[in-house]
């Protein structure tokens, strides 16, 4: 979620998601509540009660702790989906590794380079989608994909280049896909490959991003993530960045699908076993 829809927005947002149904086969909307909306919780009730979605993957400030319960109260299943942490550092402040010779970022060479990095550094990512049934691991991914094609195709996508040996091109280690509004950068995606971790590598990645962003007069980097990925977020605690808010994420869906979805589970597995 957009950091100006999540932090900024003053009134209680739902929209269809078109992308997310399309792939996903249900009818999926988006319902979001933001740090500086103050709204009450009869304002999310009443948008979830009128909501004719399959699923609403709604997002509220953590601080409202007691809304869970309420959440199951109202005719759906409510599927606890994790947080989103949101974090933030002033451009300029950052702290960066030196520069090396050996390494460079550069917008990617292309769609199937982009799809590439995309799979292999958040092909393991838990994020949210996970936590309900109806939706499938791979058709995360792919809207994983789509997302850093569309930052890519806008010109608003890194690459982390690390110059190969001898007659060996360069080998793609890092992404970053970002957009850039205004007095703002925020990064979307952002990791090295897995076989590249351990090296330093991502602070170089972030250093770009901090360095693009002072070139185009931004004021500050925003980045989110899974309140479980306490490693990243070391990480942006180490280069800087300050933790500024923490989301909860919530899917409410219709009871039906989830025992439709139960029942073929169920048959799937006796024909299994014939």
């Amino acid at each position: 979620m957009a950091w100006r829809d999540v932090i900024e927005a003053r009134a209680v947002r739902a929209v269809e998601s078109p992308l997310e149904s399309a792939r996903f086969g249900c009818s999926v909307e988006r319902l979001t509540v933001s740090a500086g909306s103050g709204a009450p919780f009869s304002a999310v009730r009443e948008a979830l009660l009128g909501s004719v979605a399959d699923v609403v993957v709604l997002r509220y400030p953590a601080e409202h702790v007691g809304w869970f319960a309420k959440l199951t109260a109202l005719g759906r299943t409510a599927v606890f989906a994790d947080s989103l942490v949101y974090w933030r550092l002033r451009a300029g402040q950052g702290r960066g590794s030196a520069p090396s010779s050996d390494l460079r970022t550069s917008e990617p060479v292309g769609p199937a380079a982009v799809e590439a990095l995309v799979s292999d550094i958040f092909g393991a990512y838990g994020n949210h989608y996970l936590a309900n049934p109806l939706f499938d691991a791979a058709k995360a991914l792919a809207g994983y994909r789509e997302w850093a094609l569309r930052s890519s195709a806008e010109g608003e996508c890194l690459a982390l280049e690390e110059r190969g040996a001898g007659a060996e091109g360069p080998r793609l280690l890092g992404l970053a896909t970002l957009e850039e509004d205004g007095p703002r950068t925020e990064i979307l995606l952002a990791g090295v490959t897995p076989g590249s971790q351990g090296r330093g590598l991502y602070a170089h990645l972030l250093r770009a991003v901090e360095d693009r962003a002072l070139a185009r007069g931004a004021a500050e980097v925003v980045i989110s993530t899974q309140g479980h990925n306490t490693r990243v977020q070391r990480a942006w605690a180490r280069y800087g960045f300050e933790p500024v808010q923490t989301f909860l994420t919530v899917h409410l869906v219709r009871s039906r699908l989830l025992r439709v979805r139960e029942h073929q589970g169920r048959r799937a597995a006796g024909e299994d076993r014939r």
